[in-house]
């Protein structure tokens, strides 16, 4: 019979059952609700309960997780749904695969590795092309595994600095309004890419380098007239650019450069109607070869669960407003008299 129960085993050594688990059994409580399989755990042995392609879906899932567990993984909530999401699918292993690519390990001791097929197929597309476009929604690693493959380069001497930019279009022309010299105006626009360069880097490190003037964290404009040479360039909040800041910015690369633009498209803080730099970039330069475009999704956040929720919930919601936009439009002939 096809939804005969059958039973499966899995041995899971005592010192990793914590963390394959989770914290008060919440893994195993979300593998059960997802693939309706019941899983108890006694004596060193993981007992599955289910149909047979419910109980095989859960004992592959539970083996990828005490793998990666092996390997030196904490097994998260996000770790545990996108291996849930691969395994309703038919592909299993792909999570063991994507943790074999080690980029680097923070200060503290930490691997930075892709978590997801997405991120895998932008940390590629990093090693093997000039210009890479990371485009996506908050908290899918766009900028910070970006920031690992920058470093990465520059300690291995790929590259003799690393150039961090992003345009400080929140602060516009009233820069001049705010206390304290420029320095201390712009900084806090790049807050962001200076925290992520203390995790990987070190503060130590990274303050050695700045005073070297081997590390640079500038706003946008102080790209103006350059010519950028064996450098590794990230640009961040890529949305925020204009289409002429964009073209200024792509065309300062020089010999023996790697540019990362980072950016998501639904979080633009330019003026109304103005156009995104980004959105022209990606249609002026779809076809270039060694320019790569890599579209990150809700699948790929690897912040709190909760995050994904959030994202997935206002891609749902900005779908439905786009129709009924459309239908509200007026129609010449309604606007004949104007």
């Amino acid at each position: 019979m096809a939804n005969s129960i059958i039973e499966l085993h899995v041995e899971v050594p005592a010192d990793q059952e914590g963390n394959v688990f989770g914290q008060f059994d919440e893994h195993l409580k979300l593998i059960e609700r997802t693939l309706n399989v019941t899983l108890i755990s006694r004596d060193g042995t993981l007992k599955i309960l289910g149909n047979e392609q419910s109980a095989s879906q859960a004992k592959k899932l539970i083996e990828e997780l005490l793998l990666l567990a092996k390997r030196g993984n904490t097994i998260t909530t996000q770790n545990v749904n996108y291996a849930l999401s691969l395994a309703l699918e038919q592909r299993n292993q792909v999570l063991a695969e994507i943790d074999k690519d080690f980029i680097c390990n923070t200060i503290q001791g930490r691997p930075i590795k892709p978590k997801t097929l997405g991120q895998k197929e932008y940390v590629d597309q990093i090693r093997k092309k000039m210009i890479v476009f990371g485009v996506g929604p908050a908290g899918t690693g766009k900028t910070y595994l970006a920031m690992a493959m920058a470093v990465t380069a520059f300690r291995n001497e790929e590259v003799s600095r690393i150039i961090l930019t992003r345009p400080a279009i929140e602060a516009g022309e009233k820069l001049g309004f705010l206390p304290g010299d420029l320095q201390s105006k712009v900084d806090p626009y790049l807050r962001p890419l200076y925290d992520a360069l203390y995790q990987i880097m070190g503060a130590d490190s990274f303050a050695k380098n700045m005073e070297r003037g081997l590390i640079e964290v500038a706003p946008l404009a102080y790209m103006r007239g350059r010519t950028l040479d064996n450098a590794f360039i990230i640009l961040d909040e890529a949305q925020n650019t204009t289409p002429a800041q964009m073209k200024m910015f792509l065309t300062r690369i020089g010999f023996g450069s790697k540019v990362i633009v980072t950016g998501d498209a639904s979080q633009k803080d330019l003026p109304k109607d103005a156009v995104s730099g980004l959105d022209v970039a990606m249609k002026v330069l779809k076809k270039i070869d060694d320019i790569a475009f890599c579209q990150l999704t809700s699948k790929d956040v690897v912040r709190h669960p909760l995050v994904q929720q959030i994202v997935q919930a206002y891609d749902d919601y900005e779908k439905h407003q786009k129709p009924e936009k459309a239908s509200r439009r007026p129609s010449r002939t309604q606007n004949h008299g104007r």
